[in-house]
């Protein structure tokens, strides 16, 4: 505890009686000098209330570590080891090694941060320097790493599509998903209607002109669904007859509780809201997913269509009428440009409505150039783009586009996109002239293997395909063929 200030006849806060007294420098209570030293003593106690507290923690701490092995992923990777028998044992081995290293190193961020808070106190109880506010802060930064430790590591498991035996990869969950996807995958050409479907309408089983959809793998592939003729986005679990409203709602508008046409939507783990490109207020709003009544504007005056977030937490958005896609840190006032910026065109250092778009690992930039009826590629700080795929046009050419709306690559490289006034979905593979439809392509309509207008395309974690099927008011789902012989 810091020597208390003298501050001559006062009333003590002990014993109510107007003394001489000492002043804490920590509560700023008089202490007559009769008790001070039982205030000292208070203080003392609630010290060693910490260090318990402390020691507590580092049990569970130690008692973590010694379980590691135990990990609850850990029987995933057993459950494959055992499945694919003697080939993959070997495989197995060392992704449990990834993982506990991985783990490792979240409980020795944990032990880092302990004993630093370790080291404070042993210096302020040897220096018999301490008050109030120092208590509390410790108290707190005990709390903060109860709460890190209770909360497990941030760590998937997932199978790359390889023939025969996937082999297993370790790593952090990211925000960013590039989908693995074999050269040779197809899909069932009849799509699963699982939301909507039902013509269009404000029920809670019906979508007016869906434009966008988000699956959250880490809520039983959860779907966020742009709804963007009812001004809302809806919530729907997998299976479920009828969705959520989770963000507007609440008719047409610019107030904070509403939404004007609102194009995308993603998810935000870290401040576990939902960010939304609001059209047709011409910005991007972030809404909490817990008990969200109302949104907060972080980008104002942009044109948002597209939107979507890298590993670093920068989130990209498409501006239809400036024809250019901006790089933002959460936070930050002002976007880099990093596709675009030139004016409207179809020069490569151009785009000409841009709507959908996508980012790699590396930061480049995948971007659906409407009317150019084209997809750009835009290297990280690279001032043109390259064409991956159409440019050639509008048409329903093998060749071309026509409206491309949704874009994904997968890690090979493979270009997805929504085809829009062509009612089909494409793919190009890398650096080749002619795409190949991969379900839709039989003109215009409503039957299981039929799209009106394909907005938005994703993919789940086991390659089945999502389409936001604007017209139809509904998503599909079409199931990946184990099979490669359709």
């Amino acid at each position: 505890m810091a020597t208390g200030t003298a501050t001559g006849k006062a009333r003590c806060s002990i014993c109510e009686k107007e003394k001489s007294t000492l002043r804490c420098e920590g509560c700023s209570q008089a202490f007559c000098y009769e008790h001070v030293a039982d205030h000292r003593q208070q203080l003392s106690n609630q010290f060693d209330g910490i260090e318990i507290n402390r020691d507590v923690l580092r049990l569970i701490l130690t008692d973590q570590i010694r379980e590691a092995e135990k990990y609850p992923l850990i029987q995933q990777i057993d459950k494959w080891e055992h499945d694919s028998i003697n080939i993959i044992k070997r495989t197995a081995e060392e992704a449990k090694q990834q993982l506990i290293k991985l783990t490792a190193t979240h409980f020795t961020d944990i032990e880092v941060k302990l004993n630093k808070l370790t080291n404070q106190l042993r210096e302020s109880r040897r220096e018999d320097d301490f008050v109030e506010t120092d208590l509390y802060q410790w108290n707190d930064e005990l709390k903060k790493l109860k709460e890190q430790l209770d909360k497990p590591p941030n760590i998937v498991v997932r199978q790359d599509a390889i023939p025969f035996v996937n082999k297993l990869c370790i790593g952090i969950s990211a925000q960013l998903y590039i989908p693995t996807i074999d050269i040779n995958t197809k899909w069932i050409r009849n799509g699963v209607v699982v939301c909507g479907g039902n013509g269009s309408g404000t029920r809670f089983d019906q979508l007016d002109g869906p434009y966008s959809l988000f699956i959250d793998d880490d809520d039983n592939e959860c779907m966020y669904i742009a709804d963007h003729d009812n001004h809302r986005i809806v919530k729907w679990k997998n299976g479920s007859a009828g969705g959520q409203v989770v963000a507007g709602g609440n008719k047409q508008g610019d107030r904070h509780n509403q939404l004007s046409n609102p194009k995308d939507v993603i998810i935000d783990k870290e401040t576990d809201s939902l960010i939304i490109c609001d059209y047709g207020n011409k910005r991007v709003v972030q809404w909490p997913l817990q008990d969200g009544t109302r949104g907060k504007i972080i980008i104002s005056d942009i044109a948002c269509y597209g939107i979507v977030m890298d590993n670093n937490g920068h989130i990209y958005v498409s501006d239809y009428i400036k024809h250019e896609v901006k790089r933002w840190k959460m936070g930050e006032t002002e976007g880099i440009v990093v596709a675009g910026g030139n004016g409207e065109g179809n020069r490569l250092d151009q785009l000409n409505n841009p709507t959908y778009i996508f980012v790699d690992k590396d930061q480049s930039v995948y971007v659906s150039d409407e009317s150019n009826h084209r997809v750009m590629k835009w290297m990280k700080d690279a001032k043109q783009g390259i064409v991956v795929a159409g440019n050639h046009g509008r048409g329903n050419k093998l060749k071309q586009l026509s409206n491309p709306s949704g874009v994904v690559v997968d890690q090979s490289g493979t270009v997805y996109v929504a085809d829009y006034k062509n009612d089909r979905i494409m793919r190009w593979f890398k650096e080749t002239p002619l795409g190949d439809i991969v379900v839709g392509g039989r003109g215009w309509g409503n039957t299981a293997n039929q799209f009106n207008g394909p907005r938005k395309l994703l993919f789940d974690r086991q390659g089945n395909l999502y389409v936001v099927d604007y017209w139809n008011n509904r998503v599909q789902k079409f199931y990946i063929f184990s099979n490669t012989n359709i």
